[in-house]
């Protein structure tokens, strides 16, 4: 199958920038450019300029794309919601479809194996964010579960089998993996530790090719989890229940 589409894709899920210009899918794949940030300047300052001196070195403009993939996480919250307001800017500026991409999805696309694959990324606060993943013959790994947030320890004692770690979620909780895994655990190498902008543009192409886009109005990321302000919104705090008891016994007296 081939796919001529020229796709800008980025992921800001994470501590590093990923921006790249690809055309074909992963049986006919070319990466016209690209580059990884992890300076840890905000996505918010480098992104857009990150993207237009991309196109520029390429000679090329934001006509010349086919279609905008952002990675949707999940990830850092701040990240994936300024990834999410660029791409939907570039697209109403430019009238392009909007495609998003797993960003764990991008991780595991680049391990080959007749193992299971697990794709992690740090979620902070003692948890991983995960999927699990296969290989079907030459294919690439295509996910065999839902998206996951969840504790290492956890998440560990349920793999049964042995498995490829792959993402930043396999350094941080290293100890964990190799006390509850042992010998079943292989850990990816550095260049699967973050999603790749280039692996985002081939699997878009599979998409672009079925018409398979975001709406540009409603399109969000895939968070997995709630975000703390919005758990604080879904439940009364401790101080609210303090004070309204304080206020029950006042009553009383």
């Amino acid at each position: 199958m081939t796919h001529d589409a020229l796709i800008l894709s980025y992921d800001t899920a994470t501590s590093n920038c990923s921006i790249a210009l690809t055309k074909g899918g992963f049986d006919e794949c070319q990466v016209i450019a690209s580059l990884s940030l992890h300076s840890g300047i905000t996505h918010s300052r480098r992104l857009l300029g990150s993207i237009d001196w991309l196109l520029r070195e390429s000679s090329l403009t934001l006509e010349d794309v086919s279609a905008i993939a952002v990675g949707l996480g999940p990830g850092s919250f701040t990240g994936l919601r300024i990834g999410m307001a660029t791409a939907k800017g570039l697209c109403q500026a430019s009238d392009k479809p909007l495609i998003g991409i797993s960003s764990l999805d991008a991780i595991a696309a680049s391990v080959s194996s007749d193992k299971l694959i697990c794709a992690l990324l740090d979620a902070r606060k003692k948890e991983v964010y995960g999927c699990f993943y296969r290989c079907g013959g030459a294919d690439i790994a295509r996910p065999c579960s839902e998206a996951f947030v969840m504790e290492p320890n956890v998440l560990a004692q349920q793999i049964l089998e042995p498995v490829i770690l792959a993402g930043d979620g396999v350094d941080v909780y290293a100890a964990v993996w190799d006390e509850v895994l042992g010998n079943r655990c292989e850990k990816a190498t550095n260049r699967q530790k973050f999603p790749a902008a280039d692996i985002i543009g081939f699997l878009a192409a599979e998409k672009y090719h079925n018409n398979d886009f975001l709406s540009v109005d409603s399109a969000v990321p895939a968070y997995v989890r709630a975000s703390d302000a919005e758990l604080s919104l879904a439940r009364p705090s401790r101080g609210f229940q303090l004070t309204a008891e304080a206020k029950n016994k006042s009553n009383n007296d």
